[in-house]
């Protein structure tokens, strides 16, 4: 399901479009999550005000190294005032139950903070209004990692840090695809809803979504892996840590062959490529 892409070139207009709308609000830097979800209930920024029961915030942990950020609510959570309480929201507590996830141990939030009438897609200006409040809780979250869910706020959450979208009939290609930027992970995944739709996908989303109980915690192998030793003497980049050691370490080839007690050269890399320039170093 998953496979290799090659990226187009990214919406600079829109881009353009979200960093000029963000400058509005530079003054609400220090505000806490309580103040910004009063803003979020209040919010009268566009027409989406007008036909919700709820605005939807965000929920969950606060000091959560996983942020999951939705599209929108659906009718239940608008009625109910709460994240994921519908169809969909069962589907993600069993997949977060495949994937030994304790929901109340994450946070959860949604791009676009209202429901969407009769299940639209959300228009643009609606998303540059709302993505404020977004990235105003990621600022006070400060997660390590991002689960975007689903094509729009995957798609927003790509653009925003600058990583180039594929088109779309390639986009499936980045669900379960490990990406680094700045300093944060961005863990794209299919939304849950797309197994009430179509349900002989329900195992392909159950293996994307086992990738986010590696992400709590660093590979057991770490500490005594040649990639260590390489990136503390500066002969490694970063992102082979970042992306592996202390990313998706379930899909390094060094750590698969660990496990199977296979042999494996210490200058091999965690995608199973040889660094000739860390052999040269042994």
């Amino acid at each position: 399901m998953f496979r290799s892409v090659r990226f187009a070139k990214p919406n600079v207009v829109y881009l353009r479009a979200v960093v000029r709308y963000a400058k509005i609000y530079e003054g609400a830097r220090d505000m806490k999550i309580e103040e910004l979800n009063e803003r979020i209930k209040e919010c009268k920024k566009c027409r989406l005000s007008e036909t919700r029961t709820n605005a939807i915030c965000g929920e969950g942990n606060l000091d959560s190294k996983i942020m999951i950020i939705a599209q929108a609510p659906g009718e239940n959570e608008d009625r109910e005032g709460k994240m994921f309480v519908g169809p969909s929201g069962k589907v993600l507590d069993e997949l977060l139950e495949s994937a030994e996830v304790k929901r109340h141990k994450i946070y959860m939030t949604n791009l676009v903070k209202c429901v969407l009438p009769k299940c639209r897609k959300p228009k643009q200006d609606e998303i540059q209004v709302c993505s404020y409040y977004l990235n105003e809780e990621i600022k006070l979250i400060n997660p390590k990692v991002l689960v975007p869910l689903g094509y729009y706020a995957t798609s927003y959450i790509l653009q925003k840090y600058g990583i180039s979208l594929p088109s779309k009939a390639e986009f499936s290609s980045v669900y379960g695809r490990l990406f680094l930027a700045e300093d944060r992970k961005i863990l794209p995944l299919p939304h849950p809803a797309v197994i009430l739709y179509n349900p002989t996908l329900k195992q392909d989303l159950i293996k994307a979504y086992r990738k986010l109980s590696a992400l709590l915690v660093n590979c057991k192998w770490y500490q005594v892996c040649p990639m260590k030793r390489f990136y503390e003497e500066g002969n490694l980049d970063k992102k082979w840590i970042e992306l592996y050691c202390k990313g998706d370490w379930k899909s390094c080839v060094r750590y698969q062959m660990e496990e199977r007690g296979e042999p494996h050269p210490d200058w091999m890399l965690p995608d199973g490529t040889m660094d000739e320039n860390l052999h040269k170093l042994r």
